[in-house]
Parts: structure tokens; sequence; C-alpha cells
């Protein structure tokens, strides 16, 4: 099945990305979090977590992003305030581009996170209220692309 790709509005506080937001539906369904870590190590995802989505709009400005739903479903606001609500559930995964604001919405008691960064990079967290976004669009033009999708 095909990703999905979101286009988020790139002019506010919060500066999104001109790169979609990728979401590709149960790729990674019926998977154990140590098969989804795996996955995403030999595609070049790393430094990964786990555990949930903050409940307050962040964005990282220093590395791209994958979400993976292992277990649970979540609302995700993409985009920053007033942005596009995404519910997401198991095997669900979420590229998010550097910058893409993103919170959680709401979620099952059951949820579990997975995240990874592409190339391994280190990540910061940005708040939209705390950070200017000029400078952080300036961080973002300079982190490099992927070099695998993150569920193909």
């Amino acid at each position: 099945m095909p990703a999905e790709d979101l286009r988020l509005d790139t002019t506010g506080r919060v500066p999104n990305n001109v790169l979609p937001v990728r979401i590709y539906r149960a790729a990674l369904k019926d998977r154990t979090p140590e098969q989804i870590e795996a996955h995403l190590a030999a595609r070049d995802w790393t430094n990964s977590w786990r555990n949930g989505i903050y409940p307050f709009h962040h964005y990282h400005s220093s590395a791209h992003e994958v979400l993976v739903i292992a277990r649970g479903q979540v609302t995700v606001i993409l985009g920053g305030e007033g942005g596009v609500q995404c519910t997401v559930g198991e095997g669900d995964v979420l590229l998010l581009p550097a910058g893409t604001g993103h919170r959680n919405g709401g979620g099952s008691s059951d949820l579990l996170v997975i995240g990874a960064y592409a190339g391994g990079r280190e990540w910061n967290t940005c708040r939209p209220e705390q950070t200017d976004p000029d400078e952080a669009r300036q961080r973002i033009a300079r982190v490099p692309l992927w070099t695998h999708e993150p569920a193909e």
C-alpha cells in the first residue's frame, strides 16, 4: 500500500517542512518492538526510543523522525496549533521531516510508540512558544535527507 502524503503550512511559528509527512498504514503490523527497531535500523533509522508522544506541540529542527505505533492507537496533531488531526494505530508508520510539528491529541492506555532518527542524528525538542522559527528554519535546511524510506 502506498504512503499517504500530507503537506503542512510552512509559514507559521511551527516551521514544518516543504517535504510532506508520510504515513504508511499497517506497514509494520504484528511485529514486536525488537523487530520494529531492527527493521528501522536496517534502513538507517537509529538512535531509537520507546515511549509515547509528548502532549504538547513540538518539533525537531536537527533531525528527521520516524514514529511507529507498536501498540494501541493515538490521534496525532500535525503542523502545530489547529493542525491536521491524524488517527494512527498498530503498525502505522509516520515519517516526520525535520520541523514537523506534532503532539499527542489523545490515545489509548496501551499506547507504545517507537521513534528513531534518519542516520541516527541527535534530535532537539523545540516548542513553538520558546523557539525562534527563523533560526529553526536555518537548522532544518541543513539536515541531510534520509537514505531509505522507513517502511518500504
